[in-house]
This record gives C-alpha cells, structure tokens and sequence, in this order.
C-alpha cells in the first residue's frame, strides 16, 4: 500500500488544474493567441526563405491582432473559452480544431484576395492553421500529463491489475490514475489478445495474458485483480478467480456495462466477486428492444409484481413506456418495495399498485373491468417444492385456480397478449409444483384456442437471487456458521438471472404463438455441490455440509423440454417454441387433485378431470 497527500482545487482536481474559472479561460485564450501568432510568424518565415527582412512586420502585427479577435469569437462560438470542455479532453480538441478551420476560412479567404495589397503573402493564414494547431493540442496535452501524473491520493491504494484492456479496462485504467480519491492504483494490464501486448494506457503497460497472471503479480506486486471485461462467461470467470486465489489476489467486478455507460458506476462501485458472477453464464441477447413495442402506450398489468420477478418485470416494462401500469399483488410490503424501485417513493396511495389475491375471482374480475388491461404477465404463484408437496391444496388454490381467475377475468376484458409464467419443473413433472405449472401451461393453451389471442407460457430454471432462492438459503446457512443442507452430491439445476428471466418474459409476448411454451437455452446445468463448496469457500469460513437426501417430488436433474414435447426455433437461436395440449378450466376436478397428490400418481402428464366430463389426459403420452 501506499499513502499520499495532495493539494486540490474545490473542485476536486489536481493543483494543475487550480485557479478560477476566469483565470483558466483566460490562460487557456492567451495560450492560444500566443500559438497563432508564433504559427503566422513562422508561417511568413518559411514563405521567405527565414529571410526576416523581407516580412512587413506592421502588416503582420495587425494580422496577427484580427486573427486573435476572431479566435476568440469563434472559441466562444464553440463553448472552447466557455467550461464546456474537460482540460484536455478528445471533446475539448474537437473544439479547437472547430475554432482554428472558422478562423483560417473567416480570415485567411479576405487574406487571400487581398493580402498583397497589404504586403502579405496570401497563404499565410493556411499555412499557420496546422502549425497553430499543434501548438495549441500539444500544450493542453503537455498540461493533461502533468496534472494526471501530480495525481496524489487522498486515502491508501491498492496495486491493482486490471484485467481487460478494452473500453471497459482501458476507462477504469484512467479514472484510476487521475481520481485523487480512488482507493485502487492500476500498475498493468491483462490480456490474452496479443495484438495489445505493447498497449499503454495513462503509463500503464499491458504486463501479460491471463496465462501470466503469476509473473505480473511478481512484477508489480499487486494485491488486487479487477476484471473488466464486458458480458464474461462464468467458466471464464472461475477459471481467473481461481487462479486469483491461488496467488493471493482478492478479485473485484465492475457493474454492468449499462450502468458505466449511464454513468452510474464510480471506482468504489468495484465489487467483491459473487457467487452469482460464478455460476451464471454468459447472458443470451434476446434482443428484447426490437420486440416490444407491443407494450408501448398500452395498458399493462402484472399479477405477483411485489415478488422478485414480478418486481424486475415492472420495472423492464417502465422501459417500453406504457400507457399505465398496474402493479397486482396480495404482498402490500413487496408492492411497496416495487414502488419505490419505479417510481422513488412508496406512498401505496396511488392506482399503480392494486392489493388484491388471485384467488379472489370477484375482487379479480372487478379489477379487470375496471382498470380493463390490454397486455397481462402473470407471475403470481407459490412456489416452493416441499411445501406444496406438504400442501398440494395450496397450490391447487393459489396455481391452478388463481392462474384461472386471472385468465377468465383477462378473457373477458379482451386481454390480447397474456403470458403465463411457468418452470422448467412444468416439463416432466414430478411434484405438486411442477404439476400445478404444467396445469397452469394447459389452462393458458387452453384460453389461446379460446381467444385466438397470444396467450403464451414462458418456462425457465431457478432465478439466482430470487426470494426464498437456493443462493440466498445458502448465504443465511453460512452466516448462521452453518451446516449447509445439499439434497444430493450430484443433483444439478439450471440458472438465470432475475433481469434475464423477465427480459425473456417480455420477448414471448411479442415472438409467442398463441398455445406456445417457450423455453430458453439456459446452457448447461450446475452442481449445486459445487455452488456450495463456493460459497463456503468465498466466506472464508469452515462451514459442515450435510447432505439430506432428496426430497419427496424432488428431482435430481431438471429439464426444460418434457420427453414427448416437440421444439423448434424460427425466430431466436436460443428460444425454443414448443406446443402444449390444452385443458377446459370446468373439467378440473379438486377431489381427484388431493386423491393423486396423496398417492404421489404423477407418472403421466398430470391433468386432473371430472370422471365423465370430457376425455381424460391422463394417459396421454407426453401431456
């Protein structure tokens, strides 16, 4: 580490930038009177061969009076004497060359017509223009070095290696050289492109490739690895945190790169590398703004909106401005927090927010005449295995009825884009949930060849971070001091992330047929053995796993698409579209329901009908 004072002007910047703003508009404008006035007297010099007294040295000094006027007005002009600009900066130079062609046009073409009346030759303004331009660009750049390398740190750094030298890496490079209150001091460069192995930045040299992390760390003696790299895949991830940790570096991650380029992120956003960077997977660009226009200045409504995914939803709704959003949920607190997430204050007193239970079919259907939504995301539901599995009812009620409520209340209001919210446990199900998803899936194929309309599922795996989710469990059990509960050494699962689950929600409303699943490539499954010794790791604690044996209804592997489902996928290579069969809300029988669950007779496609109402499903291969 080390430690260093440093002299600042108010505005935070490095004594070469001290003294008001007057004073520095100033300077800034005789700097480049003087660069003007050297470059025409230079420029009349070469015209003569340097034999000076050929030069009508009058006729010069008034020259050299109305170019620096008119440099000046036309600095004015182009806000270069104004504040606009950072000292130095690509903008700033922009300004200057703007200023300097104004000026050579306004000036030199009169020259140029006229300037033998006047004893001067006619290309001298043209030929002081890149001279003039030089001495201007090269004293801000001379002036830029000096302040960035008088940079002295207010708090103790860390030597930090930054690993990616591409707009991410080269920017945080940078900010951490020239920001008096960074805690991070970049001393190299990582990267495994070997065009860049000469690259320097702020004189900060790329110092190796990721196969040289060891030899970089012995060389500059850094405590910190940073990684910079936009959109990186988790394997890459482990791979570097891994080696990382072998060497003793704690590993940091920017935010994403949406929120640097909003300005949202500043040096002290670097974060602690998390279990979530560590097994997720590379994002899958759904390419959702091309889509969703189906959203713009309609009436959308979102049942469960103040759970995880509900929450996230609204808020990527926000985005694609609708005409009004309703925001529905039994959870008056959750409703709260997604309130004040949207819209900055959680008075719970505005027509947003509707408390309502989608179990209440009447409370539900008043809803819907009055507030009479066009587009409707239905993520409303319970969700936890084992306690379904201990109260099939509940999820009979809150899954399978209330997904009923809510389309018939939809149906009858003329709702023409509905998406259902389902799981990858939906597709050769094994439990109370999974079978209650799968229903829910039929109830909404069912109201699509009903209607006509888009009414579309959307099945994905487990959400990382989600209330209630395994991540979080975990992180509680290890802050506890453990033991950590594992189902099974070699149970696996599929993971997303909240934004990318609700951006693949938003997409099916506008790429979904009518009846369809879709399904998106969620890569390949996880250990969740693995994701446990991770995180024990991480915590830096020593911390039992017990392993419970699976669950009733519990699988140990997931999948997305059922055996007998088809797919295809005409539109997005990583969203697969397969049909489902439907089923008529009035054949649902609640005594066959409780009877099936009881006995665990989940071998088929679980669809519960009425003896003697319409044909069964029940043996139907596939569902």
């Amino acid at each position: 580490m080390q430690e260093n004072q440093i002299s600042t002007s108010p505005s935070g910047h490095p004594a070469a930038y001290s003294g008001g703003p007057t004073s520095r508009v100033l300077a800034k404008y005789m700097l480049d009177a003087f660069a003007w006035v050297a470059a025409i007297v230079l420029a009349q010099a070469l015209r003569y061969d340097f034999a000076l007294e050929l030069i009508s040295w009058s006729s010069l000094a008034v020259l050299c009076l109305v170019i620096i006027a008119a440099q000046f007005v036309a600095g004015w002009v182009f806000y270069l004497y104004r504040g606009r600009h950072a000292y130095g900066s690509f903008g700033e130079i922009v300004a200057v060359v703007w200023t300097v062609v104004s000026v050579s046009v306004v000036v030199g073409l009169p020259v140029l017509a006229l300037g033998v009346l006047f004893s001067i030759p006619r290309s001298t303004v043209f030929l002081a223009v890149p001279i003039a331009l030089v001495f201007m660009a090269g004293v801000r750049y001379v002036r830029r070095l000096i302040a960035e390398n008088s940079v002295r740190y207010v708090h103790e750094t860390e030597k930090t290696l930054v690993y990616g030298a591409g707009y991410l890496g080269t920017g945080l490079v940078k900010r951490m050289r020239t920001d008096p209150l960074s805690p991070f001091l970049a001393v190299g460069l990582i990267d495994d492109d070997a065009r860049k192995r000469r690259l320097q930045v702020s004189g900060v040299s790329v110092v190796g490739t990721g196969e040289q992390i060891s030899e970089a760390v012995e060389a500059t003696g850094a405590t910190i690895l940073v990684v910079a790299i936009s959109r990186i895949d988790s394997a890459r991830l482990r791979r570097i945190s891994d080696v990382a940790q072998g060497l003793g570096l704690q590993v940091k991650v920017l935010p994403p790169l949406n929120d640097v380029l909003r300005g949202r992120s500043r040096l002290r956003d670097l974060r602690d590398i998390s279990i979530d960077d560590l097994i997720g997977r590379e994002v899958v660009d759904t390419q959702i703004d091309s889509i969703a226009g189906y959203i713009k200045g309609r009436r959308v409504l979102v049942t469960g909106a103040g759970g995880s995914i509900g929450a996230e939803l609204s808020r990527q709704i926000m985005r694609f401005r609708p005409a009004e959003l309703i925001m529905l949920d039994r959870d008056e607190t959750g409703l709260q927090g997604t309130q004040i997430s949207i819209s900055g204050h959680g008075l719970l007193d505005t027509k947003d927010v509707v408390l309502a239970d989608i179990r209440d079919e009447e409370a539900l259907q008043s809803i819907f005449e009055d507030r009479r939504p066009q587009v409707v995301f239905h993520a409303a539901a319970l969700k936890h295995l084992p306690m379904l599995e201990q109260y099939p009812q509940e999820a009979w009620k809150t899954n399978v009825l209330g997904t009923v409520n809510v389309l018939r209340a939809a149906m009858s209001v003329g709702v023409d884009t509905f998406v259902n919210i389902s799981t990858d446990k939906a597709a050769n199900p094994t439990s109370v949930l999974g079978h209650s998803k799968r229903v829910a899936e039929k109830l909404t194929a069912w109201a699509a060849d009903t209607t006509g309309e888009r009414y579309v599922s959307v099945r994905f795996g487990n959400v990382l971070g989600s209330r209630g989710s395994m991540v979080p469990a975990f992180t509680a059990l290890i802050e506890a001091g453990g033991p950590l509960t594992v189902t099974h050494p070699d149970a696996t699962r599929f993971f997303m992330t909240i934004p990318e689950a609700c951006q693949l929600v938003v997409q099916a409303g506008g790429i979904g047929r009518p009846a369809e699943v879709l399904i998106l490539d969620m890569g390949e499954p996880v250990r969740i053995l693995d994701v446990a010794k991770r995180m024990i790791e991480m915590s830096g604690k020593d911390i039992e796993i017990i392993f419970t044996g699976l669950r009733t209804g519990e699988k140990l592997h997931e999948v997305l698409v059922g055996t007998n489902e088809g797919g295809e996928r005409p539109i997005h290579p990583k969203i697969t579209h397969t049909q489902i069969d439907s089923m008529n809300p009035d054949n649902l029988d609640p005594v066959e329901w409780e009877a099936r669950c009881l006995h665990h007779e989940f071998d088929t496609v679980g669809v519960f009908v009425q003896k003697g109402k319409g044909d069964s499903a029940l043996d139907a291969p596939g569902g």
